[in-house]
């Protein structure tokens, strides 16, 4: 399977840049995985979002991404703690 290229918006580059060293460095260890596998098991699809919007854990921590397929491209679009990040 190809990869696909990861992409971060701004706000959630500067949410990553704000997470503590060790999360972090889980959080873009997930990202890295993603390349390759964008609906990796555990992912969920969140309801009532559109673009249709996915979402996988890192410990207490959510990132929430688009996925395009048609242009083999990952728009991360949030980074954070779960009781946070869905606002």
């Amino acid at each position: 399977m190809a990869k696909y290229n990861v992409r971060l918006k701004t706000s959630a580059k500067k949410e990553l840049d704000d997470l503590p060293k060790q999360v972090m460095t889980r959080v873009l260890s997930k990202l890295h995985q993603l390349a390759d596998n964008p609906f990796p098991s555990g992912h969920k699809k969140l309801r009532g979002e559109e673009p249709a919007t996915h979402r996988i854990r890192v410990g207490d921590y959510r990132v929430l991404y688009v996925v395009d397929t048609d242009e083999k491209t990952i728009f991360i679009t949030a980074i954070g703690h779960r009781r946070d990040v869905y606002e």
